[in-house]
């Protein structure tokens, strides 16, 4: 049985000419859609459309979850990647401490979606977020971690919180020339201390992201320096727990965060509880993560999850073939579409070589050769896609369809973007 299983929950009720990706004029239920065994290429999807690869997600899941348990690490997987709570489900009954977001609105939808635990990974000053953390964070044995780096996120939520019920909190470190954070040791102590001394939050520990860093060597440095920041807090006795928490990691450089905080080190003092926060992980892809997953450094593997399809729709000139997927429909902050093989009907699909895309408008990419023994092209063919970088590929989906190994639709999973 397959890890990915469905949610009926948070899966659409009906289908219909709404959903784009499905070939449905009529509304349906999707029980009824599903009973179908819709397959790939039956007719019951159009083009373009995204499909998760259901048995490359079970195997992600377990590789991930058996890595931070050799390492002593816990996983708050982002969920921003997906924002799809059959995957937050899926990630959670394989063991995750709970998930990470990084807005207010993606923590409301979390939580609604049946996540209990949910860490913050930003700074929040709104202050309907803050009074809905204050007020509803803990609510049924829940937990919202927040982060700060500054007085003034600080005093934000302060003005909000109850003394009776504190947030927790953790400060978060930053380096030079990254986003948000403190820069340095002295002044991540002097926020916690001011965390330490104010009414209506608690102290859990240090945050830090190192995925700005352009090498191993970068990330090394400062997570040694983010440990050293956790053993300081909590020989201070500014920790307001039993443990001390050190929340870290992109999807790029969690062996170093292993290499570094693993093993459930004590710091200060305290036992650490070390919270990877790597979320591209589930999906994986073809693209940017394909290049800088750790396990090219380390053993592991992760398989790439996701495809889009779409139809070769032009061939108007000698050495350009128009694809129907653009902007709307593939990512391409991280690297453009990755061509993997060509489907016709009758024919076993075929690898497509030579060939690599130049640019997308909207709605169309357009396909040039790199050399001049280029797969032949057709009108009509059906490439399949891999893409780079999976947190821009599902926000531009509301429904994704999940293939089995003979490409039959076995669940629908809805993102909550």
């Amino acid at each position: 049985m397959h890890l990915l299983t469905s949610d009926t929950a948070h899966r659409p009720a009906v289908v219909g000419p709404w959903v784009k990706g499905l070939w449905q004029p009529e509304p349906v239920a999707v029980s009824d859609w599903l009973a179908r065994r819709p397959h790939l290429l039956d007719g019951s999807l159009t083009w373009p459309a995204l499909t998760v690869d259901g048995p490359a997600v079970d195997h992600n899941v377990a590789a991930m979850a058996a890595f931070a348990a050799e390492h002593g690490l816990d996983l708050a997987p982002h969920g921003k990647t997906s924002m799809a709570p059959a995957l937050f489900a899926r990630q959670l009954a394989a063991g995750a401490w709970g998930m990470t977001v990084a807005t207010g609105n993606q923590a409301l939808a979390a939580r609604a979606a049946g996540v209990r635990r949910l860490l913050v990974a930003n700074q929040v000053l709104d202050g309907s977020v803050l009074r809905w953390v204050a007020r509803e964070g803990a609510a049924d044995g829940g937990q919202v971690v927040l982060q700060v780096d500054s007085r003034a996120g600080l005093d934000a939520l302060v003005a909000v919180a109850d003394e009776d019920a504190p947030v927790p909190v953790l400060v978060e470190l930053g380096h030079a020339g990254g986003r948000t954070g403190v820069r340095d040791a002295a002044a991540a102590l002097d926020l916690a201390g001011a965390v330490r001394a104010a009414a209506g939050v608690r102290l859990l520990g240090v945050t830090a992201y190192e995925g700005g860093l352009p090498g191993v060597t970068e990330v090394r440095c400062f997570l040694e320096q983010l440990r050293g920041v956790a053993a300081l807090l909590a020989d201070a006795g500014l920790v307001e727990a039993d443990e001390v928490t050190v929340s870290v990691g992109g999807s790029a450089y969690f062996d170093v965060v292993a290499e570094v905080l693993g093993g459930r080190p004590v710091l200060g003092g305290l036992p650490a509880r070390v919270l990877l926060r790597s979320g591209s992980t589930v999906t994986h892809d073809h693209g940017v993560y394909a290049r800088r997953t750790p396990f090219t450094r380390v053993p592991g593997t992760l398989r790439p999850a996701l495809r889009v399809w779409a139809q070769v729709t032009s061939c108007p000139e000698p050495g350009l073939v128009i694809v129907g997927a653009g902007k709307r429909d593939v990512p391409v902050d991280e690297g453009l579409p990755v061509p993997l093989r060509v489907h016709r009907a009758g024919a076993e699909p075929e690898p497509v070589r030579g060939w690599a895309f130049t640019r997308t408008n909207d709605q169309h990419a357009y396909l040039e050769p790199v050399d001049d023994r280029a797969t032949p092209l057709e009108v009509g063919d059906l490439l399949e896609l891999g893409v780079s970088h999976p947190c821009t590929a599902f926000d531009k989906w509301r429904v994704v369809p999940v293939l089995d190994e003979d490409l039959r639709v076995t669940d629908l999973l809805t993102t909550l973007f």
